[in-house]
């Protein structure tokens, strides 16, 4: 039995890897379709108020009920305040509460509810996920004054005085 030359050798493993490098591609293509075929079909998560929809959502308010300040948000002013009323949806969706043009948002990305006199957030699913002062949100949360509240470059405060 007589050892093939490592010549012969480089060329299968060359075409071998090429294959290889070409299938994790493919793996990494269709991941990522997944994850927006699967924003997009979020798109029946939660409702909005009556109004807001065709008003483009929550208007910047005075303040005196809970609501978030802008601290860092692409299209917002640093300190406008949003209203959450009974509840509001941040996201970059049409049909969200409070629209954040911010490319790591979902559609509709995360939930404000208020629930006998407590303000919760709760992640809808996102695909890059809500952080609660810095921490990843591992499910709906209780707000407390001051609580930042970060979805992928956007950030708010929450208020309630």
């Amino acid at each position: 039995m007589t050892a093939l030359p490592l010549a012969d050798l480089v060329e299968p493993v060359s075409v071998a890897l090429k294959f290889g490098i070409v299938a994790v591609l493919y793996l990494f293509l269709a991941w990522v379709a997944r994850s927006s075929v699967a924003d997009l079909s979020r798109g029946a998560v939660g409702a909005v108020a009556p109004g807001l929809a065709d008003a483009g959502g929550l208007s910047p308010t005075a303040g005196g009920e809970p609501r978030l300040r802008v601290e860092r948000a692409v299209g917002h002013q640093p300190g406008d305040e949003y209203d959450i009323g009974p509840g509001a949806v941040i996201g970059r969706g049409s049909q969200v509460d409070i629209k954040i043009d911010d490319a790591y948002a979902s559609g509709k990305h995360a939930r404000l509810v208020r629930q006998a006199g407590v303000v919760i957030v709760e992640d809808l699913g996102s695909t890059n996920g809500t952080f609660l002062n810095e921490e990843p949100l591992a499910g709906p949360q209780p707000l407390q004054l001051g609580d930042r509240i970060r979805i992928g470059d956007t950030e708010f405060t929450y208020l309630d005085d």
